[in-house]
C-alpha cells in the first residue's frame, strides 16, 4: 500500500503509531515497526535525553525496520530541556520526527541539518497550514474525537481533513478516532494519504500497560470519555474514570472562577502513571479516545495491521466500487 506518506515513512503502509505519554516504550514501537507502521518512541516518557538514548538504542535491538521519536513542546512548569532531546534524536540517527503542541519552528535548523523528516500534529487548518510553511515534511491532522489535547476548535475529522487536504501541498496523515479499515479508506477519501492510531494500539497486546486499562477500553463505549480542563483552554479527552468525573464536577462549579490548582493534585502526571502501570483504572487520568467504542479485541500489532489493510482494500474494492 504505497502513499506519499508510506514513501517518505520507508515503512510498508501508511499506518503510524501515535506517541502516547507513559506508553510510547521500544516494545510497542518496534512491533508496530515490524509489523509494517511506522512505530513511535515518545521522547518526554523518558526522564531525561540520556534515557531517551538507552530506550532508542533498546528499540534497535527489537527491530532493524524505521521507526521515530514523539517530541511534544509544551509549557511547563518545569523547565524541559527540548533542545537536549531534540539533538539525542538527530544524533542517534533518527530519520522520523512526530513534534505536536507548540511549532516545530525553533527545531527546523537543527532536524533539517541531520535530514530528518518532520511530520507536526496538528488540531485545526490554520496550524496545519502554518507548519507545511515552516517546512515541514507531512502533517497530522487530529480530529476533535482524538485522545489527548483536541484543541478548542471542536472540528471532526469529516470536516476537518478536507478542509485540511483543500489548503495543502504536503502529504497529510488522518489522526484522531480512527481504528478500523473502514474508517482508513474513509480517511483516504477525504484526502489523507495515512493514518494514525493512539488508543487502537494502546489496545494490543505488545502495549506496556497493564491488562486491566486494555479490558477497559474494550468495555467502554464511545460515550466513555470526558473533555477536562476545557475552562482552562487547555482541552483534553480522557478515559471517564472516578478522577475525570471529579475533575468536571469542580470545574462546572468553578465556573469563571476555575483555576488549575483546584484539581493539580488530582490530575498529576504520575498518577496517571500508576494507573496505566499497575492497572487501577480510578487512580489518575489517562487518556483514550471515542474510538474505544470501536474496540473489542487486544490483538497483536501485527494482526491488527494485516486486518487494518485487509479490510480497507475490501471497503473499497467492495462497498465503494459496487456504488459505480
Amino acid at each position: 500500500m504505497k502513499t506519499r506518506i508510506s514513501e517518505l515513512l520507508g515503512t510498508r503502509y501508511p499506518i503510524v503509531q501515535g506517541g502516547m505519554q507513559n506508553v510510547g516504550y521500544a516494545e510497542l514501537a518496534a512491533a508496530v515497526s515490524n509489523a509494517g507502521g511506522l512505530g513511535i518512541l515518545t521522547a518526554l516518557t523518558q526522564p531525561t535525553p540520556e534515557d531517551l538514548e538507552r530506550e532508542i538504542k533498546r528499540c534497535r535491538e527489537m527491530t532493524d525496520l524505521p521507526f521515530g521519536v514523539n517530541l511534544t513542546i509544551l509549557p511547563t512548569i518545569k523547565p524541559v530541556p527540548y533542545e537536549e532531546y531534540a539533538r539525542v534524536v538527530c544524533e542517534a540517527g533518527i530519520k522520523v520526527v512526530e513534534t505536536a503542541g507548540r511549532s516545530p519552528e525553533p527545531f527546523m535548523p537543527l532536524f533539517n541539518q541531520y535530514g530528518v523528516k518532520v511530520i507536526h500534529k496538528c488540531t485545526s487548518v490554520r496550524h496545519a497550514v502554518k507548519a507545511q510553511s515552516v517546512g515541514v515534511a507531512a502533517v497530522s491532522v487530529d480530529g476533535f474525537e482524538c485522545a489527548g489535547h483536541p484543541g478548542e476548535d471542536d472540528i471532526p475529522n469529516l470536516v476537518l481533513l478536507p478542509a485540511a487536504k483543500a489548503q495543502l501541498s504536503i502529504p497529510m496523515l488522518a489522526s484522531g478516532g480512527i481504528g478500523t479499515g473502514a474508517q482508513m479508506a474513509a480517511c483516504f477519501a477525504l484526502g489523507a494519504e495515512g493514518i494514525n492510531m493512539g488508543t487502537r494500539f494502546l489496545a494490543t497486546r505488545e502495549a506496556p500497560v497493564h491488562d486491566h486499562i486494555k479490558q477497559a477500553i474494550v468495555a467502554a463505549s464511545e460515550l466513555d470519555t470526558a473533555l477536562i480542563f476545557r475552562p482552562l483552554r487547555n482541552t483534553a479527552r480522557v478515559f471517564k474514570n472516578a478522577v475525570a468525573s471529579k475533575v468536571r464536577e469542580i470545574e462546572q462549579e468553578a465556573g469563571a472562577a476555575m483555576k488549575f490548582e483546584l484539581i493539580a493534585d488530582m490530575v498529576q502526571g504520575a498518577k496517571g502513571k500508576v494507573a496505566l502501570s499497575e492497572g487501577d483504572v480510578d487512580y489518575g487520568i489517562w487518556t483514550s479516545g471515542m474510538v474505544q467504542g470501536l474496540i473489542d479485541d487486544i490483538p497483536t500489532c501485527a494482526e491488527l495491521i494485516e486486518r487494518l489493510v485487509s479490510d480497507c482494500q475490501a471497503t473499497i474494492r467492495e462497498r465503494l466500487q459496487g456504488l459505480l
